[in-house]
């Protein structure tokens, strides 16, 4: 029995030493005291070897020090090691929370925004006489408006109106380019105001109010547009908010009472309320500077499109509830809230999760991209305050640039988390056949309703509720001799969307000026409903019913006309546009664009004789998905001739006017359709190379920013050829380089007697920036020129047999003449030319839209 024990397994505690302990925990015990003996002799032998060579001690204790030492800095020098390593894989993160307690500029925390000191001094120096107009302004128009708004601030005045001499400060512009059309250009100024302004005002001659300072910071978007050929160069300034600022006031008089804890901040938020609904989206300040551009057509401009969110799952979430007083670690009850502007969406809890799924789907209409923001937080959620979990940050102009996102984004500020959503962009287009239901509750189409004003609206229920005889006033009316016009406001509902405007107060033909979307699910089987209210009683004053399905059937899915109004007057009537347009989930824009053989065929087949000009579609058709594109994103036809010499006169009213029209984007309040005009040169543009254009387009690049500038007269009138151009094209492996070499030209068009002033502009299509441009010294009084200029583009040998060389011969006109510089262009495709061996050719310069060469 014991031989079986000692054979089969390790003796017990109790079989083995007395002690209890076993063989391996003794064997370990007398390796680990030997191993300390080891250890001892080592430290202690240099001591010994000191005495017995008759060294003093001090060597041992320097010895000793030096050794702490080294082992401090080796200690020191591997954190600073780590630290460096750290901060290089976490650059942004370590320089975001390290700035984050410092008002720092914002060029100094992002690298595309930049300095704007010179537009500090422009601010500096102008603003006393932006004080003298501000007086003027309080004074000859806030103090009627203020007057009029209610009886008991008839003696409302301004006693002193002082704008201090604090300027607002910009830390930082932001300029948009290679996101934009070509005839706008959108500025971001971020705006820090500190001001010392001091403002006093008499309610009454015993009661005094005023402001004495305040502060306000927030974003500005600034858009220029529409860029014209004519002084003063734009058409017009839009100005907005696109976040709501954050403002302080410091009260005086007896609004010094809303300085007090429990007041502040709700007359500071009624204040950012007014500026929200005057200069925050959708709303918007517009100050036109030409004539032909209306302020309603800037103000009211159609959104850019739709973001659909689908707020998936969450995963690492950190855990905040706890029990037992804090002792035993729980977990979450997340949920999160998403927002765009003042739209604001929450998901449901999920309770006691930290990896949760929502499968949550909501839709914002973006109005500005890039510029406006998806803002997503995560809250656990809690009894009393619900703790924080993380939040992260996405431009919607990202989303409209892939149309499609789907991924995992890290949470910030939180010590984990990640968030699982997938963001598509849906464009507004016109096309009824692109229509398509759905059954999971989610927009097919988007109503965008422009609401001008209302007519001849009555006094009240009375005027048309009860039956008037003999011509004789109700009896209500006769007893409280009412003469008020009424005070009302217009309210929409889609289903259980509803909105409503403004109050105007005192008058039956009131102006409202505003303009609301609406998300369709069923454009079948929804209605628009309309109805007028009385503010004071909120009884009714009139209603409309409008099916959406009628606007299927209606030109551009647009009706915009008045309406009369029922249970109203006999007379009354509202005036409004309203607008359908379909959510289509588009592909994502190419990047190159080749013109198709045939177009090749087409454009070296034009007639050389002039043939009447083609007009352009109104309206695109309905039959094709990529014909349905904005107007403003599609290129007039290059490949039309003049039927006579066009004059370099200045752009009339009428044509500017059929420009702007379908610029940028569809308008709420635009009434005319777009009308056929033929495309001649002198109405050709430029679009970037990024936008969608039709199969009948020929490269984008070939024409210059010259918006409605004519080609010269004497040009316009040559029958001839306009001459060649000698390239040299090859590419320099080593370098990795393609080398165009510009030799000369001959028998070019000539300006006058003397020759033209000649060079050679060059574009590695798709880059067209300023940036990539190649431009030849010019060559005076010279139809012949021999440039023998060595141009290089850094592009792999693949990458250049997929490009386009766009090359165009100019002419160096002066400043002052209102005239198109090209001599002829040409346009190389790369992929026919061996570039490995080299290429010298004379290339034959051409004109499109004008004649060809005989």
């Amino acid at each position: 029995m014991s031989s079986a024990v000692t054979e089969g397994q390790a003796p017990s505690p109790s079989a083995g030493s007395p002690e209890g302990l076993s063989v391996t925990d003794v064997n370990q015990m007398i390796m680990e005291f030997l191993m300390f003996m080891m250890k001892a002799i080592v430290l202690c032998y240099p001591v010994y070897l000191t005495g017995s060579f008759g060294f003093s001690i001090s060597w041992i204790l320097l010895s000793m020090l030096m050794w702490t030492m080294w082992k401090n800095n080796r200690r020191w020098k591997d954190q600073r090691i780590d630290t460096a390593i750290d901060f290089l894989e976490n650059e942004k993160d370590v320089i975001s929370t390290e700035l984050k307690a410092m008002n720092m500029p914002a060029w100094i925390d992002f690298a595309d925004v930049e300095k704007a000191s010179w537009v500090n001094k422009i601010l500096q120096q102008a603003w006393p006489f932006f004080g003298m107009y501000m007086e003027k302004l309080l004074i000859e128009n806030i103090q009627p408006t203020v007057r009029s708004s209610s009886t008991h601030l008839k003696t409302f005045t301004f006693t002193k109106v002082h704008m201090g001499q604090k300027a607002p400060t910009v830390t930082g512009v932001r300029v948009y380019t290679h996101e934009l059309e070509t005839r706008e250009v959108i500025l971001d100024l971020n705006i820090v105001y500190d001001a010392d302004v001091d403002i006093d005002a008499d309610v009454k001659p015993a009661i005094k109010v005023g402001v004495k300072g305040l502060q306000l910071q927030g974003m500005l978007r600034v858009i220029l547009e529409p860029l014209i050929g004519q002084a003063p160069l734009v058409g017009g300034v839009t100005m907005f908010f696109i976040r709501r600022p954050v403002l302080q006031i410091n009260w005086t008089g007896m609004t010094n009472l809303l300085d007090g804890p429990g007041l502040s901040h709700m007359s500071e938020s009624a204040i950012v309320d007014i500026i929200a609904s005057l200069m925050v989206l959708p709303n918007r300040m517009c100050i036109p500077l030409i004539d032909q551009v209306k302020v309603d057509q800037m103000k009211f401009p159609l959104p850019r499109g739709v973001v659909r969110v689908h707020v998936l799952e969450a995963r690492d979430l950190v855990a905040k509830d706890t029990h037992m007083m804090g002792l035993v670690k729980g977990k979450s009850d997340p949920y999160t809230v998403l927002r765009v502007g003042n739209k604001q969406f929450k998901t449901k809890t999920i309770k006691e999760n930290l990896n949760p799924r929502w499968n949550e789907v909501y839709e914002f209409v973006i109005h500005e991209a890039p510029g406006q923001e998806l803002e997503v937080e995560l809250y656990d959620e809690d009894t009393d305050a619900d703790d924080f979990l993380g939040r992260f940050s996405l431009d919607c102009g990202d989303v409209r640039k892939d149309r499609e996102i789907d991924e995992w984004y890290t949470l910030e500020d939180i010590e984990s988390g990640q968030i699982h959503m997938k963001l598509q962009w849906f464009s507004l287009l016109s096309n009824p056949e692109l229509l398509k239901e759905t059954s999971d509750g989610l927009a097919c189409a988007m109503l965008a309703v422009y609401l001008d004003s209302a007519s001849n609206l009555p006094k009240d229920q009375h005027e048309f509720t009860h039956n008037e005889k003999h011509g004789k006033q109700p009896k209500v009316a006769r007893l409280t001799r009412r003469t008020n016009e009424p005070n009302s406001y217009v309210e929409f509902s889609i289903d259980k969307q509803s909105q409503k405007t403004k109050t105007v107060f005192g008058t039956k033909d009131p102006t409202y000026d505003e303009c609301f979307t609406f998300f369709v699910h069923s454009v079948k089987n929804q209605v628009l409903n309309l109805e007028i209210k009385e503010h004071e009683k909120k009884s009714s004053l009139g209603k409309f019913t409008l099916p959406l399905v009628r606007l299927l059937n209606v030109s551009d899915m647009t009706m915009d006309q008045r309406f009369q109004l029922e249970r109203s007057g006999a007379n009354s009537q509202i005036k409004m546009k309203a607008i359908l347009r379909i959510l289509t989930l588009e592909k994502r824009e190419p990047k190159v664009v080749t013109p198709p053989a045939q177009d090749k065929a087409k454009a070296s087949s034009t007639q050389t004789h002039p043939v009447a000009p083609t007009p352009v579609p109104a309206q695109p058709t309905q039959s094709n998905l990529k014909e349905n594109v904005p107007v403003s994103s599609v290129p007039l036809s290059r490949t039309q001739t003049v039927p006579a010499p066009i004059p370099s006169t200045a752009i009339s009213s009428n044509e500017l006017q059929a420009e702007y029209a379908p610029y940028r984007r569809s308008t709420f309040v635009g009434t005319e359709a777009l009308r056929s005009t033929p495309s001649t040169p002198s109405q050709m543009r430029r679009y970037d190379s990024h936008s969608l254009l039709s199969d009948n387009s020929i490269a984008s690049s070939r024409f210059d920013l010259t918006e409605n500038v004519p080609y010269p007269e004497a040009i316009l009138n040559h029958q001839g050829s306009f001459g060649q151009i000698q390239l040299t094209l090859r590419y320099a492996t080593l370098r990795k380089r393609l080398i165009v070499m510009v030799n000369s030209c001959k028998d070019l068009f000539s300006f006058s007697e003397s020759g033209s002033d000649t060079y050679v502009r060059m574009y590695l299509l798709p880059d067209q920036t300023w940036k990539h441009r190649k431009r030849t010294p010019v060559k005076k009084k010279n139809v012949n020129p021999v440039f023998n200029e060595i141009f290089e583009f850094s592009v792999s040998p693949e990458e250049a047999r997929t490009r386009k060389l766009d090359v165009a011969v100019k002419n160096n006109r002066m400043l002052h003449k209102r005239e198109r510089k090209e001599i002829g262009m040409v346009l190389i495709d790369m992929s026919e030319i061996d570039l490995m061996k080299g290429s010298t050719e004379w290339y034959e310069l051409t004109l499109p839209g004008l004649k060809k060469t005989n």
